[in-house]
């Protein structure tokens, strides 16, 4: 990295909440991490103009090269020049499929159908272990999919399971990554509009403005797809029938407060209407009695609730009315 590119990244990242930032170091070199973290303890005091130059920069460079950036091929061109045949091939598998660190994070982020439909074709024991290392709510989901025989012969091999033996662990990981997952990435393919959705989701929402701003100077088509890709805090008021009531069960109730004390009163009705007069009373004072706060925690708690409905929403447990043909969504 060169002196001035490794400050406006040090003054970028710092810009960042710690889970953003936290991520980035991820990805980095130890020698880029020591490099943009010594930066980081020189800079000093940062004016505020000084901070809104470089998001503009940073912006603007992201926008003139959208056509050059975030498609697989260039990708895998690019690597291809610095490494060998194996490992570029073993980084794009795990790019093009499921996200996770390890074989079983990634089943955890496979749907159910598409796991269901593998293990039909493979021994109950086979299956068995697999759905032993899931989560009970997606094994339950995925044992729902077989046969009524299958699922029993499955169900019979889990109740005597013992401890089972690395060796045979590892061979039952390979296969699966060999034949499942790497079946996966080749047929799996995110949209851009969608991952710079998610992305805009989760900036800060002054940042954000400022971003879908400059995109639709640069291509109001482009803005607006991605707006309609968007889940907002104020969409909540899409969901349908009992929904808020699912939604009140899982998100954590700590945060509710502070979420609405940000939202518009539809959002804030719709919670009260759906809870016990007693809740929604000790809800209200709660609101009351926090005074000013700051919108960027404003913005997280709404965003923590948001992930939890996209959750719901990808369980099917919960349903949102979306668009003029009321198609339902999959975040």
């Amino acid at each position: 990295m060169k002196n001035k590119g490794v400050e406006k990244a040090a003054m970028l990242i710092m810009t960042l909440n710690d889970d953003l930032a936290t991520k980035i170091f991820s990805m980095l070199e130890e020698s880029e991490i020591r490099e943009i973290s010594l930066a980081m303890s020189n800079l000093g005091s940062i004016p505020p103009e000084s901070i809104e130059k470089l998001i503009s920069e940073f912006s603007v460079e992201i926008t003139e090269n959208l056509s050059l950036v975030g498609n697989i091929e260039n990708t895998e061109r690019f690597l291809r020049k610095i490494l060998g045949k194996d490992k570029v091939d073993a980084i794009l598998e795990d790019i093009r499929g499921p996200a996770g660190r390890n074989i079983w994070d990634k089943l955890a982020n496979v749907g159910e159908e598409l796991l269901a439909n593998y293990l039909k074709k493979e021994y109950p024991q086979t299956a068995a272990l697999v759905l032993s290392k899931l989560d009970p709510v997606q094994s339950s989901k995925v044992l729902s999919l077989f046969s009524p025989e299958f699922a029993f012969e499955v169900i019979k091999r889990m109740l005597v399971m013992d401890t089972v033996k690395k060796e045979v662990l590892e061979r039952v990981e390979k296969t699966l990554k060999s034949e499942f997952i790497s079946s996966l990435s080749k047929t799996q393919k995110r949209d851009n509009n969608q991952i710079i959705a998610e992305v805009f989701n989760n900036l800060e929402r002054n940042v954000e403005e400022k971003f879908m701003g400059m995109l639709e100077e640069y291509s109001v088509e482009a803005a607006e797809k991605i707006r309609s890709l968007m889940f907002t805090f104020e969409d909540l008021k899409k969901i349908e029938g009992n929904g808020i009531q699912t939604v009140l069960r899982v998100i954590d109730k700590s945060k509710l407060a502070l979420a609405l004390k940000g939202a518009s009163e539809v959002i804030r009705d719709l919670f009260i209407k759906n809870m016990s007069q007693r809740a929604a009373k000790i809800l209200l004072e709660e609101i009351e009695g926090m005074g000013p706060v700051k919108l960027k925690d404003v913005n997280e708690a709404q965003t923590a609730i948001i992930n939890s409905v996209k959750e719901l929403i990808n369980k099917a447990e919960i349903e949102i009315a979306t668009g003029e043909n009321g198609d339902q969504m999959v975040y």
